[in-house]
Protein backbone atom coordinates (compact mmCIF):
# COMPACT_ATOMS: atom_id res chain seq x y z
CA UNK A 1 0.00 0.00 0.00
CA UNK A 2 1.18 3.00 -1.17
CA UNK A 3 -0.25 6.92 0.07
CA UNK A 4 0.83 9.67 -1.87
CA UNK A 5 0.11 13.73 -0.90
CA UNK A 6 -0.98 16.09 -3.45
CA UNK A 7 0.72 18.81 -3.06
CA UNK A 8 -0.76 20.93 -4.86
CA UNK A 9 -4.10 19.58 -4.15
CA UNK A 10 -6.16 18.58 -7.35
CA UNK A 11 -9.53 19.91 -7.84
CA UNK A 12 -11.56 16.81 -8.57
CA UNK A 13 -15.34 16.53 -8.91
CA UNK A 14 -16.34 13.24 -7.41
CA UNK A 15 -19.61 11.18 -8.89
CA UNK A 16 -22.93 11.59 -6.61
CA UNK A 17 -20.69 13.64 -3.67
CA UNK A 18 -19.65 17.03 -5.72
CA UNK A 19 -16.46 19.35 -6.26
CA UNK A 20 -13.49 18.87 -3.99
CA UNK A 21 -9.97 18.97 -3.74
CA UNK A 22 -8.14 15.99 -3.35
CA UNK A 23 -5.08 16.16 -0.90
CA UNK A 24 -3.90 12.41 -1.47
CA UNK A 25 -4.41 9.07 -3.60
CA UNK A 26 -3.70 5.96 -1.97
CA UNK A 27 -3.04 3.08 -4.17
CA UNK A 28 -3.15 -0.56 -2.50
CA UNK A 29 -1.74 -2.53 -5.75
CA UNK A 30 -2.79 -3.74 -8.68
CA UNK A 31 -5.32 -5.46 -8.37
CA UNK A 32 -7.35 -2.06 -6.75
CA UNK A 33 -8.68 0.89 -7.71
CA UNK A 34 -6.70 4.21 -6.52
CA UNK A 35 -8.48 5.52 -3.85
CA UNK A 36 -9.31 9.47 -4.01
CA UNK A 37 -8.71 11.53 -0.29
CA UNK A 38 -10.86 14.53 -1.03
CA UNK A 39 -12.38 17.50 1.06
CA UNK A 40 -15.43 18.02 -0.75
CA UNK A 41 -16.15 21.66 -1.10
CA UNK A 42 -19.97 21.53 -0.13
CA UNK A 43 -19.91 19.98 2.86
CA UNK A 44 -16.45 19.76 4.39
CA UNK A 45 -16.57 16.00 4.63
CA UNK A 46 -13.39 14.03 3.56
CA UNK A 47 -14.46 10.97 1.23
CA UNK A 48 -12.21 8.41 -0.20
CA UNK A 49 -13.24 7.83 -3.48
CA UNK A 50 -12.40 4.77 -6.06
CA UNK A 51 -11.04 5.60 -9.10
CA UNK A 52 -14.03 5.43 -11.73
CA UNK A 53 -16.00 7.83 -9.31
CA UNK A 54 -13.51 11.08 -9.92
CA UNK A 55 -13.51 13.35 -12.64
CA UNK A 56 -10.89 16.35 -13.56
CA UNK A 57 -12.43 20.11 -12.56
CA UNK A 58 -13.07 21.82 -15.85
CA UNK A 59 -9.87 24.28 -16.30
CA UNK A 60 -10.37 26.70 -18.90
CA UNK A 61 -6.54 27.68 -19.37
CA UNK A 62 -5.94 23.54 -20.14
CA UNK A 63 -8.68 23.55 -22.77
CA UNK A 64 -10.74 21.18 -20.14
CA UNK A 65 -14.07 22.35 -20.94
CA UNK A 66 -17.36 21.98 -18.84
CA UNK A 67 -19.70 19.30 -19.57
CA UNK A 68 -22.25 17.45 -18.14
CA UNK A 69 -21.33 14.59 -15.22
CA UNK A 70 -21.05 11.85 -17.09
CA UNK A 71 -22.09 8.30 -14.70
CA UNK A 72 -19.84 7.08 -13.33
CA UNK A 73 -17.97 3.82 -15.30
CA UNK A 74 -15.94 1.01 -14.92
CA UNK A 75 -16.37 -1.17 -12.03
CA UNK A 76 -19.49 0.67 -10.18
CA UNK A 77 -21.81 -1.10 -8.39
CA UNK A 78 -23.91 1.14 -6.48
CA UNK A 79 -24.32 4.42 -5.07
CA UNK A 80 -22.88 5.32 -1.98
CA UNK A 81 -20.94 1.80 -1.19
CA UNK A 82 -18.53 2.83 -3.46
CA UNK A 83 -17.26 5.00 -1.52
CA UNK A 84 -16.16 5.16 1.46
CA UNK A 85 -15.76 7.98 4.30
CA UNK A 86 -12.80 8.00 6.00
CA UNK A 87 -13.00 6.71 9.48
CA UNK A 88 -9.99 7.17 12.59
CA UNK A 89 -9.41 3.76 12.59
CA UNK A 90 -7.93 3.96 9.31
Amino acid sequence: MAFTQLDPPLPVFVVDRGNGLAHGVIDYGPEHNLIWVTAIDDSGEIWCAPNPMVRMQNNWTMGRKHRDRPAATGERRGGAGDVTPISPGL
